[in-house]
């Protein structure tokens, strides 16, 4: 019974991934508009930033689309197909958990912020454009 119920969930997952990967792409907003000068500090900021996730996870995409809005350039790490990725993730957040942000600050410490609504809200906070 386990068996087929495990290729159950698999064919479902094969089935639902392209769907969801595709209403990602189809729903992904705009990005806010700045300055030139601003969106270039944004930029650099957003240098320092990499975010471990699965191409197929909601919360993974719920973040891509708070980056999306806000115009960040911020590298992404599959932490799901590249082992390299998945035993830093470990190795320095410890656990095997996403979505996670790397936060990487000037004096070369870092900080690995777990939870889709927490690392919104600190995206929101560091780059949410002032309102005029």
């Amino acid at each position: 019974m386990r068996v087929i119920i495990r290729y159950f969930f698999r064919s479902l997952r094969l089935i639902l991934t392209p769907i969801v990967l595709i209403n990602e792409k189809l729903t992904r907003p705009r990005a806010v508009s700045r300055s030139s000068e601003d969106q270039a500090r944004v930029e650099h900021a957003a240098g320092k930033l990499a975010l471990y996730q699965f191409n197929a996870c909601p919360f993974c995409i719920k973040v891509r689309k708070e980056i999306s809005r806000l115009g960040l350039p911020i590298e992404t790490r599959d932490a799901q197909n590249d082992p390299d990725h998945r035993a830093a993730l470990e190795a320095g957040g410890g656990r095997v958990k996403v979505p996670c942000l790397l936060i990487e600050h000037d004096d070369g410490e870092q900080q690995w912020l777990y939870e889709s609504d927490d690392i919104n809200a600190w995206l929101r906070k560091q780059f949410e454009p002032a309102s005029d």
